[in-house]
């Protein structure tokens, strides 16, 4: 048997506690709406909890109510936060009207002095739908879960189960396990709630945190393509794969024409604009298995893996035709660019540096033939 009054006492101050250590955690930090209703919803539990083991002292028959909103409230809070840190849209729709009537309920009840047993299977069996509804968010088919979201996913399907089996018990006489112990289980699954999702969603924040600073480490900031480091260590796994297939494997080197013209004439802002349009139009031309990074300033390089000379330059026109007949708004006239490329084939056991520097000497060569032209690089100078 559990010491329900002494047991309650724990869960209050451990959420609590969760709460003041988030607070010293998010201070000073970068603002995190997700994490800060996480943070109340746990201080909001704990106060819960401590009203809960307060009753059998007070004996005042209103506080039951004021409880099971404050229940209600706190697990919306922590639905809420979820929603945001998923970037779930338009979740306010579906959970303020839920929220509201359930509130209304529950207060309803209260003020009317219904029963201690009836008003808590209302709490219990809303707290279980609004946990249900936390495990589907983890856990939802269509979307990849990581191994710590479905860790809490399932911890928070197992609570909403034992609540709402609890929930059942306090309406149905003859239930198998008996109120007692339904109410013994549904506090136990608690405690793992507090411990396991206290935990989870922090480390979920600090998961976030780490794949968005990796992100930002390997993506360039302007165009969202893959930076020079990130690039080249690409480059470089799909050389490793190509020589490892006995694949051919294309590179190009590529460069927007006139691009100081444009900052010129038009301002920096216009060749960011121009960057930007260029990148979006890469990407929507290559396809999947291309890769294509920005080296700086308006210079950028292609990987094409499983690629011949003659469909790496159809490729490389492709881009070229989709570049020319892409437009730059401006806040003055729209303009139109071009971009002169220079592709080569890797030679067996070339080393990547050893290629780039060919499709640069390509690119050189497009350049200087008169610009917006693809130029097919020389082979690599066999020695003697």
């Amino acid at each position: 048997m559990i010491d329900i009054p002494s047991f309650l006492l724990a869960l209050g101050i451990g959420n609590v506690a969760f709460a003041v250590l988030m607070a010293g955690y998010t201070h000073g930090a970068a603002p995190s709406p997700g994490l800060r209703l996480w943070m109340w919803a746990r201080f909001g539990m704990g106060l819960c909890q401590l009203l809960s083991w307060s009753r059998a002292y007070l004996a005042v028959p209103v506080l039951n109510g004021i409880e099971g909103a404050g229940w209600i409230l706190t697990v919306a809070l922590e639905i809420a936060a979820y929603c945001i840190f998923f970037g779930l849209e338009r979740w306010q729709r579906v959970l303020l009207p839920i929220v509201a009537l359930a509130l209304a309920i529950v207060l309803a009840a209260g003020s009317a002095g219904a029963p201690v047993g009836y008003l808590t299977a209302i709490v219990a069996g809303v707290v279980a739908l609004f946990t249900a509804a936390m495990a589907w968010i983890l856990l939802r088919p269509r979307r990849r879960a990581s191994l710590l979201q479905r860790i809490i996913g399932i911890n928070d399907a197992l609570f909403a189960l034992s609540v709402a089996y609890w929930a059942v018990s306090n309406l149905a006489s003859d239930a198998p396990l008996g109120k007692q112990a339904a109410q013994e289980m549904a506090y136990l699954a608690g405690y793992l709630l507090m411990i396991v999702n206290g935990f989870g969603f922090l480390l979920l924040c600090k998961e976030k945190d780490d794949a968005e600073m990796a992100r930002m480490a390997t993506t360039d900031c302007l165009t969202g393509l893959p930076n020079r480091h990130a690039f080249l260590e690409r480059a470089e796994a799909a050389r490793q794969a190509a020589l490892r297939q006995r694949q051919p494997l294309a590179l190009a080197m590529m460069d927007i024409d006139h691009f100081k013209q444009i900052n010129d004439r038009f301002g920096h802002a216009s060749g960011d604009e121009a960057l930007t349009v260029f990148a979006n139009t890469a990407r929507a031309t290559l396809r999947k298995h291309e890769t294509i990074g920005r080296l700086g300033g308006e210079e950028f390089a292609m990987v094409l893996p499983n690629a011949h000379l003659q469909s790496a330059l159809q490729a490389a026109e492709r881009l070229r035709l989709a570049v020319r007949a892409a437009t730059v708004i401006t806040s003055g006239a729209p303009y139109t660019m071009t971009v002169s490329i220079g592709v080569v084939v890797l030679d067996p056991n070339e080393a990547l540096s050893a290629a780039l520097a060919r499709a640069d000497h390509a690119l050189y060569a497009a350049k200087s033939g008169g610009r917006d032209r693809v130029e097919a690089g020389q082979p690599q100078a066999r020695r003697a």
